[in-house]
């Protein structure tokens, strides 16, 4: 089962993906990607029908796609999560994650263009995993934190190389307008494996494998990360943590390799899908 989230009626709503279709469900809550996810099986199943019945389906190939989550109250980012990443980037393997956040207009939705902005040609990509958050926690065990869990989607999480090395904080470089992907759809957390382990996740630039990985590799699994964080934070529903990228970034590359305007980039996580986008420079984008 698969939900995306997409403009409708001039407001975004969520749908349920059936082949090249989107089922219309109705709106349940402030959250509604989130809500949905974790909504019983039989009641989603019953939805879908009345839904189907009353004609209200789109066209996915014809839909407007948003960002899964389009306006999610925090995105919080772990850097250096997997070994090999951070070693490829000169950093020892970290004791303890290395965490950012990111604003809502850096994200864009599958299909639409990731933005190489006007004062940097540095664009790199890093393929990672969206985890959703499905309810409000803080203060979670190893025992129950995969129940605040909702569901699972991909992310790219653009970075604008030159401008996150100014400083020793990531967010500059993290945070430019149309610069992380986030979709295409969300799965729900039970039709994963626990903590969505074991996944294969790799990025193609222009059909080029770049990276290549398994989300059993990183160095905070979601159980660990989400007790990190809610030792600090309360995470919300509809909250998105981005959980790291494996190594075959385009920085660390000899020579290095960074997107650029024509560029199509993928992110594709098994049993999720694949997140693709054309990259753009920002005079062409406005």
């Amino acid at each position: 089962m698969k939900f995306a989230t997409f403009e409708h009626d001039g407001r975004a709503a969520v749908g349920c993906v059936e082949d090249d279709r989107l089922v219309v469900l109705p709106a349940l809550a402030a959250q509604d990607l989130a809500a949905w996810l974790v909504q019983p099986r039989d009641r989603v199943a019953q939805a879908v029908q009345q839904a189907r019945s009353e004609g209200r389906t789109v066209a996915l190939a014809r839909a407007r796609l948003l960002p899964v989550v389009p306006a999610p109250g925090k995105v919080v980012c772990l850097g250096l999560n997997y070994a090999d990443h951070a070693a490829e980037g000169g950093h020892a393997k970290p004791e303890y994650p290395s965490f950012f956040m990111r604003g809502a207009t850096s994200l864009v939705a599958h299909g639409a263009p990731m933005v190489r902005p006007r004062v940097s040609d540095k664009f790199d990509f890093e393929a990672e995993l969206a985890v959703i958050v499905g309810r409000r926690a803080r203060h979670l065990t190893p025992q129950d934190a995969l129940q605040a869990v909702a569901g699972y989607s991909c992310f790219n999480d653009g970075s604008i190389r030159d401008y996150q090395r100014r400083t020793a904080q990531w967010t500059i470089g993290k945070n430019f307008d149309g610069t992380g992907a986030l979709g295409p759809w969300a799965v729900p957390a039970a039709e994963l494996p626990s903590g969505a382990a074991g996944l294969k996740i790799q990025s193609r630039l222009n059909g080029q494998v770049m990276q290549s990985s398994d989300t059993s590799l990183m160095l905070s699994p979601v159980v660990e990360a989400l007790c990190l964080l809610t030792e600090a934070m309360t995470l919300e529903p509809g909250d998105v943590i981005a959980m790291g990228t494996p190594s075959g970034v385009g920085h660390a590359r000899k020579p290095p390799v960074f997107m650029k305007a024509g560029d199509r980039i993928e992110v594709e996580i098994e049993g999720i899908g694949i997140l693709a986008n054309p990259v753009v420079d920002e005079s062409g984008a406005r």
